[in-house]
């Protein structure tokens, strides 16, 4: 996906549940003190996108002071504004101005927790995009969102039909071109024609859906999230546990596995962990590196895992060291292991079952960080998938 972007609707008033707005845009209501925006780029931020484009409108000041040129995952959030409201189809006419590349599109007020990875591989060349369809639980025949179906590999409406639009898209950049320059609904103006065309295709995933811009389903929102994505989460150290710690690793010809670790990330993917790395990296402060080559090198790592299904949640980093080479990084910092602030940063965007959680480190400094969080702790050591088993055994 390294060549997709991802981008957020997150422009709308949210008229029906104005009452629990308290002026600030639906995204960035919190449920369990999580900003329901985070929600949506945790869920996907794990993939290797380009850019994060959230197009903003209503209260647009809120979301680009907490997410505007700040990066989750080695990925550069872009926030951009409408300057009048568009509707969810108008208001991608502000992407022609972007570079965007082909891009995955979602409501900023729904999470649909689908394997993005898979969606993306079901769509057909010639068309021009593809729909995630969830169930219609309900049956509401409203006829451009919720009576979809699928019908010689193509999206079609059909009354009653069960399925309903799940608010992830993946579009052609082209589409661009079939959006006029006025107020316009996605939905609404521009699926009819192309679905018509049979420019679109479908795919219907089960997986957990929630939309929080209605009363109904808002007061149970938070229990909800916290139900589907609240997990255990392992807790690495990048050099001498991912990989073999020759010294100061920051070249792709450096970087060699340990052994069991591809079968052992797996593992806690199968057994629905969260996996974060937390690293010192003071090569950064000394000079040896800069911040570009560790994140080249994170980039690559991102790419090569994905095509192995495994995913880092998000990476940590601290660049700094008291005796650091390079003034900018020359400090002392509660991100430096054995300080966790690395790890409390991970905390606040996250729901994390910490009594399961564990971290795996190979220094003194690491077992002293996680003393500090309160995690279970095990030097690296041998095979890394049968320490991962034992220590799950024991938890």
């Amino acid at each position: 996906m390294k060549n997709i972007d991802l981008v957020i609707l997150a422009g709308g008033k949210g008229s029906r549940i104005k009452n629990f707005l308290h002026n600030k845009p639906k995204p960035m209501l919190k449920f369990n003190n999580i900003y329901f925006l985070q929600y949506i780029i945790n869920n996907f931020s794990k993939y290797h996108f380009k850019k994060i484009y959230i197009l903003t409108g209503y209260k647009s000041d809120i979301i680009f002071k907490n997410f505007h040129n700040k990066t989750f995952n080695f990925t550069k959030v872009v926030c951009v504004k409408e300057k009048k409201i568009m509707g969810t189809g108008g208001a991608l006419l502000n992407l022609k101005k972007e570079k965007i590349k082909d891009f995955v599109l979602v409501n900023g007020d729904t999470v649909f927790d689908i394997d993005l990875a898979d969606f993306i591989k079901s769509f057909k060349k010639n068309k021009l995009g593809c729909v995630a369809l969830a169930p219609n639980k309900e049956n509401i025949n409203n006829y451009k969102l919720n009576n979809l179906a699928i019908k010689n590999n193509v999206l079609c409406y059909k009354k009653y039909s069960k399925l309903m639009n799940g608010g992830v898209y993946f579009f052609k950049k082209r589409i661009l071109n079939l959006i006029p320059k006025k107020p316009c609904s996605l939905e609404e103006d521009i699926f009819p024609n192309i679905i018509k065309k049979k420019m679109l295709t479908g795919k219907i995933y089960k997986n957990f859906f929630l939309d929080i811009g209605t009363p109904k389903y808002f007061n149970i929102s938070a229990k909800k999230l916290t139900n589907h994505f609240s997990r255990p989460a392992a807790f690495l150290d990048r050099d001498g546990v991912i990989n073999h710690d020759s010294g100061y690793v920051f070249k792709k010809k450096d970087f060699k596995f340990r052994k069991g670790v591809i079968k052992g990330l797996k593992y806690l993917i199968q057994k629905k962990y969260y996996i974060f790395i937390v690293t010192n990296q003071a090569g950064i402060a000394k000079g040896i590196y800069n911040e570009n080559d560790f994140k080249k090198l994170h980039l690559y790592l991102k790419n090569y895992l994905s095509n192995n299904d495994i995913y880092f949640n998000d990476v940590q980093y601290c660049p700094y060291h008291p005796k650091g080479k390079i003034k900018i990084y020359r400090k002392k910092s509660f991100l430096r292991k054995p300080g966790n602030q690395m790890v409390i940063n991970i905390f606040k965007k996250w729901i994390i079952n910490k009594r399961k959680s564990f971290m795996i480190g190979d220094k003194v400094s690491d077992k002293n960080c996680a003393k500090k969080s309160d995690l279970f702790f095990s030097f690296s050591e041998g095979d890394f998938y049968k320490q991962i088993k034992n220590i799950l055994k024991k938890n």
